[in-house]
């Protein structure tokens, strides 16, 4: 068997990250388990979920760090970021929320950037299902994609489940991509 034809086996370190209330942890319990609860369970620092994956002939072990969004953690993300092969940011589109979750994307984004370097970087607008489809002006967001050369940015609902498996493969393909000849 040549070294090329021998199977390879990764574990990747996937940081998700935005403001608390988002849906972050709700979209990797979705993705992982296929759940959704509706009460909000503030994320105190990190935690993390375990998901193993095939992709061809490869078994991809993830770690999806669910890291809080809120002030009063800020002090701790940089050792949680430590690692990290990839990231998701999360912005809410709910009315409440999405001014000041939309508008903190490119401090997330610095964030990243500082403590984990050139890594691929996906935005997911969340909660999608809490407004109406023809009220979403993408614009904006699809300016911040380019602006900050994310991977893709993907509408998702971790109550519907709408577009969360299609937004988590991009990243997980991506990482694939990127490692599997190394």
């Amino acid at each position: 068997m040549s070294k090329s034809d021998e199977r390879k086996d990764f574990v990747f370190k996937i940081t998700v990250i935005g403001d608390g209330g988002v849906g972050k942890t709700s979209l990797i319990k979705k993705y992982t388990k296929g759940s959704f609860k509706k009460e909000y369970i503030k994320t105190l620092g990190a935690q993390f979920s375990k998901y193993d994956e095939k992709i061809e002939d490869s078994a991809v072990k993830l770690f999806f760090w669910d890291i809080a969004g809120q002030a009063e953690f800020s002090f701790m993300r940089p050792t949680f970021y430590k690692g990290s092969k990839a990231a998701i940011i999360v912005f809410s589109h709910a009315s409440k929320e999405i001014d000041n979750s939309f508008e903190h994307i490119s401090e997330w984004h610095e964030d990243i950037k500082k403590y984990c370097g050139n890594i691929p970087i996906v935005l997911f607008g969340n909660k999608i299902d809490l407004v109406n489809n023809e009220e979403l002006d993408d614009s904006k967001v699809k300016d911040i994609v380019e602006k900050r050369d994310f991977l893709g940015y993907y509408k998702t609902s971790a109550k519907t489940g709408n577009g969360v498996y299609k937004a988590f493969q991009a990243i997980i393909k991506d990482l694939y991509e990127k490692y599997k000849d190394q």
